[in-house]
């Protein structure tokens, strides 16, 4: 029986006589890789926070690991992850310090803490730049840190919101490496991306055009149902009749 981390049912947010999120339906499976794509305007950035604990429904409903989004936003925040283009580290702080103080705001024991530390050094490689400030690493470091200090409380679920931007090809797939081993011991992870090439990489995909969802599947069957080789074209036919722009 497939479990459900993530659930939609007619899932909506107005903002005044503005429809951001537009009675969207969709299920996420655990341990899945599930892209959610959207041009600016689509209001993916609105549903993502609603997901997140972040911002409550108009109406719908929805659950993130069980726990209802209109009503227990503080349980979906402690068993989710979450990451951004932005990588949310301390950049006056060193890579260990960066990992002790997420473990310790995500609820780990000071025993649980040490030990993740250690795992997490060793496991990225970073034993000899363990006590180097996060401003001084190269972007790419800072992603896997922000990556592995996202998961670092073994969440249900863990958020991307655009993770690779910026980053140069080889560096955007070191780092879904990192999503797929994540993925393999069941970890749901619900990305955003403007990378058509990375959607290609996602077990699922949805669209999101004006506030809904316009299309939804497997890569290929997506690419089968719109005639095109890739997801990328299938994007663009759909965003071409969107009639709002900004997020």
């Amino acid at each position: 029986m497939t479990e459900w981390v993530i659930e939609a049912e007619n899932l909506t947010r107005r903002f005044g006589a503005f429809t951001a999120v537009d009675a969207i339906n969709l299920k996420v499976a655990a341990g899945e890789i599930f892209g959610f794509l959207g041009a600016n305007g689509a209001g993916k950035t609105t549903a993502m926070r609603i997901f997140c604990g972040l911002l409550e429904p108009s109406s719908g409903r929805a659950t993130v690991a069980g726990f209802d989004a209109m009503t227990q936003s503080e349980q979906i925040k402690q068993r989710i992850g979450y990451m951004s283009q932005k990588f949310s580290l301390y950049g006056k702080l060193t890579v260990k310090q960066n990992i002790r103080f997420f473990a310790g705001i995500y609820g780990l024991s000071r025993r649980e803490v040490k030990q993740k530390t250690g795992e997490i050094v060793e496991r990225l490689g970073l034993t000899t730049a363990a006590d180097t400030l996060v401003d001084e690493l190269p972007l790419g470091w800072k992603q896997r840190i922000s990556f592995a200090v996202a998961t670092v409380h073994q969440p249900k679920v863990v958020f991307l919101d655009e993770p690779t931007g910026g980053v140069d090809p080889i560096v955007r797939r070191q780092f879904w490496d990192m999503i797929f081993e994540a993925s393999s011991r069941g970890v749901t992870v619900f990305v955003t991306t403007h990378y058509m090439d990375e959607a290609e990489y996602c077990d699922r995909v949805s669209i999101m055009v004006d506030g809904a969802v316009a299309a939804m599947g497997k890569p290929a069957e997506l690419c089968a149902e719109y005639g095109v080789a890739s997801v990328e074209e299938v994007f663009v036919a759909l965003a071409r009749k969107a009639t709002r722009h900004g997020d």
